[in-house]
């Protein structure tokens, strides 16, 4: 059986991370989604939320499942007998910032990064741009499943309160 680890802060999923999966998961029997603690991001969801919002996301698709991580991912791809990392590419500024980690892990363990390009129509989503858009009050239901954008507004909710991302 060949599994990949799709590793990403999820924070939140969207429809951008979705395809991907869906993709990857034609090209592996199993493609295990890793909703990551990234220390150099400043959360809006926690990381329970996450993955919750992340297996609704991707229900139904089988072959998929989601788990949280905080460590290392080439120890979950080992712990998991993983044969590859899947990475999802919406251009070369995302191939750029992904190449030393690409690299950095096959040193690591010898495990391979595996690109997928983006679809086109949905190459303008990314999660910062999801929370910022959201935070000013615009649409996202186009770009993150009804259960994603709820959980978003509701996040962002005590912030235009005043109270901040912290008073949840």
């Amino acid at each position: 059986m060949s599994i990949a680890v799709c590793p990403g802060s999820f924070d939140p999923i969207t429809l951008g991370h979705v395809d991907v999966v869906r993709r990857a998961r034609t090209m592996f029997d199993e493609v295990v989604v890793a909703v990551a603690h990234n220390s150099s991001k400043r959360s809006l969801l926690g990381p329970e939320e996450r993955v919750r919002l992340a297996q609704d996301a991707l229900a139904g698709t089988d072959g998929v499942r989601v788990v949280a991580t905080d460590g290392l991912l080439v120890d979950l791809v080992r712990d998991l007998g993983a044969r590859a990392v899947v990475k999802g590419l919406r251009s070369g500024a995302d191939l750029d910032a992904e190449l030393a980690m690409a690299l950095m892990n096959r040193h690591l363990s010898g495990v391979e990064t595996v690109f997928v390009l983006g679809d086109p129509g949905l190459a303008h989503i990314a999660s910062s741009l999801v929370k910022d858009v959201a935070r000013h009050g615009g649409p996202i239901d186009d770009m993150v499943t009804p259960a994603v954008a709820a959980a978003v507004r509701q996040a962002l909710a005590p912030a235009s309160a005043g109270g901040g991302e912290d008073g949840r």
